[in-house]
């Protein structure tokens, strides 16, 4: 069995996650999903250094172009895998995006669902305006 990591999970990653795979818990912030599943993968073994074989010619260019990459395939979906950076010394994962080796078609989740939570993401609208409520003390 692999060594433990800590996984940790970019907000790219997060929204490719949501737009090509959809959250099987029906939260908003998927990060912790992407990370129990990435755990629980490398876990049971899953990881490769080596692009998938059935990559495409840009898909393959893309994923080699991320050296000292890590591929995890999910347990859950198996034709998903996640692109992550591997610090082996500090044993920690950061998951970069993901990728879906046999199937290209549209997206399971379509973009107009996706699309529709950003309005209502305070945090995405007015990215700063959380810290600006706390300095000013008008939150």
């Amino acid at each position: 069995m692999p060594e433990g990591v800590t996984v940790a999970v970019t907000d790219h990653a997060a929204e490719r996650f949501r737009q090509r795979v959809g959250s099987r818990h029906g939260g908003f912030d998927v990060k912790p999903e992407i990370a129990g599943r990435v755990s629980a993968a490398w876990g049971a073994g899953r990881a490769s250094d080596v692009p998938p074989p059935n990559a495409g010619e840009t898909a393959a260019r893309t994923l080699k172009g991320a050296g000292g990459s890590v591929y995890i395939r999910d347990l859950v979906d198996r034709n998903v895998i996640f692109v992550c950076r591997h610090d082996r010394a500090g044993r920690e994962l950061l998951v970069i995006t993901l990728w879906e080796d046999e199937r290209f078609g549209s997206p399971r989740v379509d973009h107009r669902f996706t699309d529709a939570l950003k309005e209502d993401d305070r945090a995405l609208v007015d990215p700063g305006r959380r810290w600006r409520e706390r300095r000013d003390g008008t939150r």
